[in-house]
């Protein structure tokens, strides 16, 4: 059997490393295991699970992910975990009998920290919405009934949902450390059923089909269509590993002004939000060679 190579790759939660590996390791499924109990038709997870630093295990179709106990630090056993796994698969053919392998596990829903102190990242390891999609209101998320049923939570202020992940705006009536756990099961289970995210007729109404976003591109100016580029090569990347985005709003060849809309973790956040400006101002200076050019940057 070819000897599989591993990559060692740092995540945003201090507590997940994630191990890549060279090759498919499951049939484009996601499982989740809390203990060698459940890890009762993972053969790897078992394994890994009698390491005593090993919290849970994600097992998706090229990587593992290991969420660790804190009695120690990844940078002294990430080497160690990396080469158990690579010679557990090059000697193995069976990762997860996934026939017999739970539903619920293919889901898995961990919570990251972001620059807003009043907003958090809930990353799913499966495709959530094909577009950006922000509610501030219980009446303007209609469209989605996973964001209604956020808003039913007394202290969400504001959902945010882009590809694999949604952000949650607080208020301050709450801490993050008193309502993670309920948000990231409620988010887990919810996804599990297989309810509702997002209604079927929600893109076209909000505009946001792929060609409602191509024409309007088409009917922008050649300097506004550079700005854009700009922004969704280098600075979107980003933005969205932070849990916001940004999106160009307009481009004024008079005045030079440029206005962005800042959604997710990016909205309402003072000191993110003038860092954000600089940086977009001195990029959009440096790379159209126009040193007049200002940024308007606008909370969503």
């Amino acid at each position: 059997m070819p000897k599989t190579k591993i990559s060692i790759v740092t995540t945003s939660n201090e507590s997940i490393k994630k191990f890549e590996a060279d090759r498919f390791l499951t049939n484009h499924n996601s499982f989740e295991f809390n203990n060698i109990d459940e890890a009762q038709n993972s053969p790897l997870a078992q394994q890994l699970f009698y390491l005593p630093f090993v919290k849970k295990v994600y097992i998706a179709s090229n990587f593992i992910a290991i969420e660790r106990y804190n009695i120690v630090e990844w940078k002294d056993v990430e080497n160690e975990v990396a080469d158990q796994i690579e010679n557990f698969l090059s000697q193995n053919d069976v990762i997860v009998k996934e026939d017999a392998s739970k539903p619920k596990a293919a889901v898995t829903i961990y919570a990251e920290s972001t620059p807003n102190p009043g907003v958090l990242k809930f990353v799913c390891n499966k495709a959530l919405v094909p577009n950006i999609f922000e509610f501030k209101t219980i009446e303007e998320a209609k469209p989605s009934p996973l964001a209604t049923a956020l808003f039913k939570f007394p202290f969400v202020k504001n959902v945010y949902i882009e590809k694999n992940f949604i952000s949650i705006t607080k208020f301050d009536i709450v801490e993050w450390e008193e309502v993670t756990l309920e948000l990231r099961e409620f988010l887990k289970a919810y996804v599990e059923e297989g309810k509702t995210i997002l209604n079927d007729d929600a893109p076209k109404k909000l505009e946001k089909t792929e060609e409602a976003i191509e024409q309007k591109f088409e009917a922008l100016d050649d300097i506004s269509k550079n700005i854009i580029n700009i922004l969704e090569e280098y600075i979107k990347p980003a933005v969205e590993s932070d849990g916001g985005n940004i999106e160009f709003i307009s481009y004024d060849e008079d005045s030079k002004k440029v206005e962005v809309l800042l959604q997710g973790a990016c909205s309402g956040c003072p000191s993110s939000t003038f860092t954000l400006k600089n940086g977009i101002e001195t990029m959009l200076k440096d790379m159209l060679n126009d040193h007049s050019i200002t940024v308007n940057a606008i909370n969503g």
